[in-house]
């Protein structure tokens, strides 16, 4: 009889396998297949569990029906969890129960049964390291950073008892991650460097090499350039594309044949052709920063369309993360360029792709991010009380310290240029303070040339000189080549004021160089302006036409771009709350143009 149910129960597990695999799958008949398998009196509690487990994952990756899916993955937990003997299943319910209690938003659920499941696997180091990443994970995704970091201590710990040196350095890294998200820097810097060694020193395989210091370069990137150091970032940036171009050499194996060598193949930080993604998009952060427009949007073009193709294949929700983040950047570049049109239809692209997102998840962490966005859009186009309305939905709906004070930063600029000085007054004081707890050097020279543009405007030309000085100092050591540029034309505008026409000629003129090269539409229409009067003191005529004609060309550029003002994703300005944006037709005056660029 034993035998005979034996043979039914294979026989059954096989017909559902063949219609889960039939062109095109016959999900009905698969799951009355192994609805079957319960009909067996009685039904032994290992396989009973096993089939709750299958159909659990055929109705997660075939069907919508979730809570169905649901209730079959908790009575497979109840039955294998205190199971000897059994660990495949019993860990593959708990990651895939926890999975689906993630999907639902409801990671409270998902944390005991993955702390249960730790418990259990330590004699197991595959599941046991897999769910230690997969806990650390949800907990970094709740903001719970200091126990994902715990977590991922316990990872390096227990490889490094058995000698894992891969998985101790994934665990590292990924620690480093998160403390760098703490902005612990001193923390981040040490694990870097304790990777970094083990990397050189102790992984045998080149493959696995290769991909963890694609990891550790990514991380030590991204370290520099959230601190505002280009220039110390450079050198870190150029060994990253060395890296990356080795792993995409056509004679480099596949991920598939690396790491089921290795038998690693759950534990991939990510696949080479999403990696590939990630350094253009480094790349591009890179060249923003240090002021090279026109690379980024190189590389920009590049990483789309590569972005493009991997949908085509398959649509992983990383590649929508990497999309945003790519379109939040060029947005950026092309206000900084002066072209509005394309900038404003590229904020509405990434709004769309947030929106596409599974329960709008992208929408919740990217609000923050395009209000601030379209804040810098709409300064630019001179609506100012929309403008301000963004900046505070930003600094309202983000944790981030380093955006909230971008936004502060640009927000005391609108006040600076609608002339309310008593608000102004109050949001230095709040600069003054959020500035303290930055590490970023951008910021902090983007905290003095607001103070600077401050007392230009206050007419108090000594403590402007004083603020851009300082400005400068910060700029030149990193090659921040925007602030470099907005520093010296307004440093330049502070000594044609008090009649030093030497000076502000030495100064001008490398800012005007500087702006030409990023290229920023800003700084050479007001350094243009400067140029003009200078060679009319100068009584140069021929100089005076040339700058009045390049003053007339910028002012001209700028004003065809306010042509956007009259496009539907125009509306999106007057979105200020978490619901859905919607488009609309806004108003269609046109303002006027200003040579006070925003600090980006």
């Amino acid at each position: 009889m034993a035998k005979s149910q034996d043979a039914c129960y294979i026989s059954l597990l096989g017909l559902a396998e063949y219609f889960r695999t039939s062109n095109p799958p016959n999900i009905k008949k698969c799951l009355q297949c192994l609805q079957a398998l319960f009909t067996f009196k009685p039904v032994p509690p290992k396989m009973e569990a096993r089939t709750h487990l299958q159909i659990g994952q055929v109705l997660m990756g075939y069907t919508k029906n979730i809570d169905l899916a649901r209730s079959h993955l908790e009575q497979a937990w109840k039955l294998s969890e205190n199971k000897i003997t059994f660990d495949d299943v019993k860990f593959d319910i708990a990651s895939l129960l926890a999975q689906l209690y993630q999907q639902q938003d409801q990671n409270i659920l998902a944390k005991p049964i993955l702390r249960k499941a730790i418990e259990l696997s330590q004699h197991n180091q595959h599941w046991h390291c897999k769910l230690l990443f997969q806990l650390a994970q949800i907990h970094a995704i709740d903001k719970e950073y200091s126990v994902a970091s715990e977590l991922l201590a316990v990872g390096v710990e227990s490889t490094h008892e058995t000698n894992a040196t891969y998985l101790k350095v994934l665990f590292l890294l990924s620690r480093a991650m998160i403390l760098m998200i703490e902005r612990k820097n001193n923390d981040v810097l040490a694990i870097l460097h304790q990777a970094s060694a083990i990397i050189d020193n102790s992984i045998q395989s080149t493959h696995l090499k290769e991909y963890l210091k694609v990891f550790f370069l990514v991380l030590q990137v991204w370290h520099y350039l959230s601190l505002g150091q280009v220039k110390t970032a450079k050198p870190c940036l150029k060994l990253l594309q060395q890296s990356i171009q080795t792993i995409m050499a056509p004679n480099w194996p596949s991920d598939e044949v690396i790491f089921s060598q290795q038998n690693m193949d759950i534990f991939i930080w990510l696949p080479k052709e999403q990696l590939y993604v990630l350094v253009y998009l480094v790349t591009v952060s890179h060249s923003m920063m240090a002021g090279y427009m026109d690379k980024a949007l190189k590389y920009t073009d590049k990483a789309l369309t590569q972005i493009e193709k991997l949908k085509v294949q398959e649509d992983k929700p990383i590649l929508s993360v990497f999309q945003i983040i790519l379109l939040e950047h060029i947005a950026m570049c092309r206000l900084v360029m002066g072209n509005k049109s394309m900038a404003i239809k590229e904020i509405s692209m990434a709004r769309d792709v947030c929106l596409a997102s599974s329960n709008k998840v992208l929408m919740k962490k990217h609000s923050s991010q395009l209000h601030c966005l379209l804040g810098l859009y709409a300064m630019s186009t001179n609506y100012f009380e929309e403008a301000e309305k963004q900046f505070q939905a930003c600094i309202q709906d983000t944790n981030e310290r380093d955006l909230k004070l971008f936004a502060i930063l640009n927000l005391a600029i609108v006040y600076l240029r609608t002339k309310r000085e008593n608000d102004l007054t109050a949001i230095l004081n709040t600069v003054s303070n959020e500035s303290q707890s930055s590490s970023s050097q951008a910021l902090m020279g983007g905290f003095y040339y607001v103070q600077g543009l401050n007392s230009f405007h206050k007419s108090s030309f000594h403590e402007a000189k004083r603020f851009l000085r300082e400005t400068l100092k910060m700029a030149n050591a990193e090659d921040l080549n925007r602030l470099t540029s907005c520093s010296l034309v307004l440093l330049s505008h502070v000594f044609l004021s008090i009649g030093n026409s030497k000076e502000s000629m030495n100064m001008v003129t490398p800012a005007m160089q500087l702006a030409s090269k990023i290229p920023d539409i800003h700084v050479q229409l007001w350094g243009s302006a400067i140029l003009k009067d200078l060679h009319r003191m100068s009584k140069d005529v021929n100089q005076e036409t040339e700058a009045y004609n390049n003053h007339l060309a910028f002012s001209k550029s700028l004003l065809d771009q306010f042509k956007c003002t009259k496009f539907t994703e125009h509306s999106l300005i007057y979105w200020y709350s978490d619901d859905q944006p919607t488009i609309m037709e806004g108003p269609s005056t046109v303002p006027t143009v200003s040579t006070v660029p925003n600090f980006m």
